[in-house]
């Protein structure tokens, strides 16, 4: 998507990259999509999780979503890899989906890359952002 700017707290920013150190310690090969998150992570405007909009997607946010070829609607919550469920539509920060969607607001589109293709989904609603609620260490 360019040079669009995502938001990340200084907190989800720590965690992350020590999530990411974590998964390429235990899988070394591989790891384009822990690159591609570092780079995101590395391009982003870092803020206190007290001054972020609250229209950002953050670690334990849930979103509506809306696919735009499809317009599919869906609601994940966007988790560290140990909480992650599809079952209880909880996405790991870790998978492509998961690094593609951290960050955005409220009206962006965020590209995801799928086996067929590429996928465009819309941020239609945070329904959920911790920092909003006064959450601050999730």
């Amino acid at each position: 998507m360019g040079e669009h700017v995502i938001y990340i707290t200084e907190y989800d920013l720590k965690r992350l990259r020590d999530l990411i150190e974590v998964a390429k310690r235990a899988t070394p090969r591989g790891n384009a999509y822990l690159d591609s998150l570092d780079a995101e992570l590395s391009r982003g405007k870092v803020v206190a999780p007290t001054e972020i909009p609250p229209d950002v997607i953050t670690l334990n946010s849930q979103v509506h979503l809306v696919d735009m070829d499809t317009q599919e609607d869906m609601v994940y919550t966007l988790v560290v890899p140990d909480q992650a469920d599809i079952a209880q539509s909880k996405i790991s920060i870790l998978a492509p989906i998961g690094t593609a969607m951290l960050g955005y607001r409220v009206g962006d589109t965020f590209e995801w890359k799928v086996p067929d293709g590429t996928r465009r989904l819309q941020v239609k609603a945070i329904l959920y952002q911790p920092e909003a609620s006064g959450d601050y260490h999730l």
